[in-house]
């Protein structure tokens, strides 16, 4: 009965919230990848995946050229095992960003499955740590804004009751960076966490002093500095500086993040659910870092990651921008500055059938 008689995927060009740029690109839209695996009991699951504007239509291609065809007649039961058999499939393309995207639509969609099943809210199925989890602010801090909007932003977030902000730095001089930080310090005062992401924009001697520069910011971590496969510059780094260094946006598989574990390379885990392909690659992290004493602050996807930061005792925070509003008919919860993951079973994601279709490309 829990065998899986057909899946379908599907591509849709999702529209930004807002202007967003970094020190490396501007965030012009969200190809969104959708997974929807039926079951012989009768229920759907539907799981997702994401880029940032490009690559949507390959990772469609990887799912219904060569995922899909895998699915018919497995037991959805078998997540761990429908994930190692379909990454073995892959094994020419990986490890690597579409193949780990892919992976994620169908892992999700199972995940959403096992947890409509039990009755349980991903939350609790996936460890059931806790409900509720700090947010702290991106939407706020991109690197466009003048430092006035930057200090709006930051005293707005701290009067929602919002833990911490996030500002983008890698202005051409580390002057500039160095200015806009410490006003918005000046204006939230110390008991407001203040984030900063380079984007991997920064040769390690570059990073090293701009940490240097931004010590007195009183910083709650500093950002892929680097880019993620430089391992000994970010551990050098690491090794430099107070401030914890925060990676793994960019990380595609397991054993990278062990390997930054292993060389105290990383302060902060940020393990995007999406890009290390799916629920199930996603906990194993959190657990490896937990083993290593470090906290998991994931990177963007917060409808999904907040049940996941509130599964495990190390999650420390969600990353707020909201990007999935215009198609779902409901909102991530957010009291008192506090995300709260959903108690309905499933991923907990309510999604709008008809503005998913008219944004449909694929």
């Amino acid at each position: 009965m829990t065998t899986i008689t057909a899946a379908r995927a599907s591509l849709i060009d999702l529209e930004v919230e807002t202007v967003r740029t970094d020190a490396v690109q501007s965030f012009l839209k969200q190809e969104t990848i959708f997974l929807e695996i039926d079951t012989a009991d009768g229920l759907t699951g539907v799981g997702y995946s994401y880029t940032i504007g490009t690559g949507g239509r390959a990772v469609l291609s990887m799912l219904r050229d060569h995922l899909v065809p895998l699915l018919p007649g497995l037991d959805s039961r078998n997540v761990e095992g429908i994930w190692v058999e379909l990454f073995r499939s892959t094994r020419a393309t990986t490890v690597g960003a579409i193949t780990s995207l892919a992976l994620a639509a169908v892992d999700t969609a199972l995940w959403d499955l096992r947890s409509r099943r039990a009755g349980e809210p991903l939350w609790q199925i996936a460890g059931g740590h806790r409900q509720r989890v700090p947010l702290y602010d991106t939407e706020g801090g991109w690197l466009h804004l003048p430092t006035e909007d930057l200090v709006e932003g930051a005293l707005a977030s701290q009067a929602k009751g919002l833990r911490g902000v996030k500002l983008k730095v890698g202005k051409p001089a580390v002057r500039e960076d160095r200015e806009r930080l410490l006003a918005v310090r000046e204006a939230v005062g110390d008991d407001l966490h203040i984030m900063v992401d380079a984007n991997q924009s920064m040769t390690a001697a570059e990073a090293i002093r701009r940490a240097a520069a931004f010590e007195d910011a009183d910083l709650y971590w500093f950002e892929e500095p680097l880019p993620a496969d430089d391992v000994s510059g970010h551990s050098r780094l690491a090794s430099s500086t107070s401030i914890p260094i925060a990676v793994g946006e960019s990380m595609y598989s397991i054993g990278q993040f062990r390997d930054y574990l292993h060389r105290g390379a990383a302060g902060i885990v940020q393990v995007d659910v999406a890009r290390i392909g799916g629920v199930t690659p996603w906990l194993k992290v959190a657990h490896l870092a937990e083993a290593y004493n470090v906290a998991v602050c994931p990177h963007f996807l917060m409808e999904l990651h907040v049940s996941l930061v509130a599964a495990v005792p190390n999650g420390a925070y969600v990353e707020h921008i909201p990007q999935l509003r215009g198609i779902t008919k409901t909102v991530l919860v957010v009291d008192d500055g506090w995300a709260v993951a959903p108690s309905s079973p499933g991923l907990g994601i309510e999604w709008d059938a008809d503005e998913i279709d008219r944004r449909r490309v694929a």
